[in-house]
């Protein structure tokens, strides 16, 4: 047997007037999701705990059966690692944005006009940037407006803020030590110097003068955040016994499953947002299923990114070609598959809420439920009940027959 978690990243959300008081999820046409909710056991999901707001990578990583709490340094080392940075023991990582600034250092578009391709070009532009003797930068691209920064050199902390404004029409944020160290100090200057820096070298970017002359923002400069050190894990396959992969769209995922020891097949075309092309995907993960592997993480980036720009219609037709996708996947034998969200991204809000999400374990001999559908409120009827992320492994290796047994 083998156990599949696909996790349809932010499709959990909230009833929308316009929408008659439905999610998309609910408004959605799933024959498919609604089929494995029908031959399957279902439930609601917290992926911390109840009413925490989770990012995607906390909750992952608590859905992977580890403590965030203990875990969690930061989401940048998560990034490095997701896009082939070798973090190192030391090394103080951050996601980064491509974001468009004017002339006034304030930020017009967070995500520069979600840019899909030439960051590489912006990348080897900033990457070895000297803005501290001895302090080497390494920057790199990652998907989309998405990258990464790690600093690597001695005296550095990650406990400094963010440069991240949060929304347009502010300058990006001054990073200050939060704990007053001069580690932290050090750090934050060095972070304020890039900020600026990279205004400088990017603002005139023979690839930025082409997105204006087209009328589309430019990446001119870079925001850093998420600052994080390098964590220490136990391999996926240690803690388990499996042999696991991962297949997922974006850096972070990525880097998640690398830390936790975890192969990585890469898709081409998969982009994280609802451009992605699903049907590489869908055969990515079909062919890797019929490898030798006993554990698959996959995960789906673009319900997510329309829930974070607002986007109603566009979150309803990419749930609709998910299920698509889904109806192949149920034809993959003996697995045990989990279909569930990582958090919430609730088109009102544009943002993670701490909402449960729905979950479904399809596979042989699961206590099957009354549950006919798919959604937020149908599936709390399940057998399931409400559970956290954190069960989530004990109950698949439960199944699988290869949970060791609590007592006499």
């Amino acid at each position: 047997m083998k156990g599949i978690i696909m996790i349809i990243d932010g499709m959990g959300d909230r009833p929308l007037k316009a929408l008659g008081y439905k999610t998309p999820l609910e408004s959605a046409i799933t024959p498919n999701m609604d089929k494995m909710a029908e031959n399957g056991i279902c439930g609601i999901m917290d992926p911390i705990k109840p009413g925490i707001r989770p990012g995607s990578d906390t909750s992952h990583i608590s859905i992977l059966g580890y403590d965030p709490y203990e875990v969690y340094t930061g989401r940048g080392p998560f990034e490095a690692a997701g896009v082939g940075v070798n973090v190192l023991p030391g090394d103080i990582a951050f996601r980064c944005n491509f974001s468009t600034a004017d002339e006034n250092g304030i930020i017009t578009d967070r995500r520069a006009g979600r840019i899909r391709e030439g960051t590489e070009e912006l990348a080897r532009s900033i990457n070895d940037i000297n803005v501290d003797q001895d302090v080497k930068v390494i920057f790199k691209e990652s998907t989309g407006h998405r990258a990464v920064l790690v600093l690597r050199g001695p005296g550095l902390s990650d406990k400094v803020s963010d440069a991240d404004p949060k929304h347009e029409g502010k300058p990006p944020k001054m990073v200050v030590a939060l704990d007053g160290s001069q580690e932290a100090n050090k750090t934050a200057n060095i972070l304020n110097k890039i900020v600026k820096e990279s205004y400088e070298i990017l603002k005139n970017h023979p690839l930025n003068l082409k997105l204006i002359d087209a009328g589309k923002h430019p990446a001119n400069i870079i925001i850093p955040r998420g600052a994080g050190a390098v964590p220490n894990v136990q391999p996926f396959s240690e803690k388990y016994g499996l042999k696991p992969v991962c297949i997922a769209e974006t850096g972070l995922i990525k880097g998640i499953a690398k830390i936790a020891g975890m192969e990585l097949v890469d898709i081409e075309g998969a982009t994280g947002g609802i451009d992605t092309n699903l049907e590489n995907i869908k055969n990515g993960i079909l062919e890797t299923a019929s490898k030798d592997y006993d554990f698959m993480l996959i995960n789906v980036d673009g319900a997510d990114e329309a829930g974070h720009d607002g986007q109603m219609e566009e979150k309803i037709k990419f749930i609709e070609k998910v299920d698509a996708v889904i109806g192949d996947l149920m034809q993959i034998e003996d697995v045990y598959f989990i279909l569930t969200a990582d958090h919430s991204t609730p088109i009102s809000t544009m943002d993670h809420t701490g909402d449960p999400v729905p979950i479904v374990i399809y596979g042989p001999e699961v206590r099957v439920d009354d549950v006919k559908n798919f959604n937020e409120r149908s599936v709390t009827n399940g057998g399931l009940c409400r559970i956290r992320g954190n069960n989530i492994m004990d109950i698949l290796m439960d199944l699988m027959n290869l949970s060791t047994k609590f007592g006499a």
